[in-house]
């Protein structure tokens, strides 16, 4: 079975190396889920985060840092469905059910 990857995503000026550790991982076949947190939630606006969404097997946000960051909860990032705006429930699930993980 191929391993997973989980990374937890607080900084805006990493989209690049999101980008890239997904691809590679996926290329090896790793299942990878991805936590927006705090500053990182700016990147939801990037024009190039669907495309991230439709890569990566899951993708969700911290609510309450979205809401911090000044968007509204309800103004959803296209590819995710309102269930993927989340608590950091969704960071301890990738620290508890992934095989490796990294922040960036």
């Amino acid at each position: 079975m191929a391993k997973s990857l989980g990374i937890f995503v607080t900084n805006p000026d990493n989209l690049k190396h999101v980008f890239g550790i997904t691809r590679a991982a996926k290329a090896k076949g790793s299942k990878v889920k991805i936590f927006f947190s705090w500053k990182g939630t700016l990147l939801a606006k990037d024009p190039s985060f669907p495309e991230l969404v439709s890569l990566a097997d899951d993708v969700s946000i911290c609510a309450d840092s979205y809401v911090k960051m000044g968007y509204d909860v309800k103004d959803v990032p296209p590819g995710l469905t309102p269930e993927k705006m989340a608590t950091q429930a969704q960071h301890g699930a990738i620290i508890e059910d992934y095989d490796c993980y990294m922040t960036l």
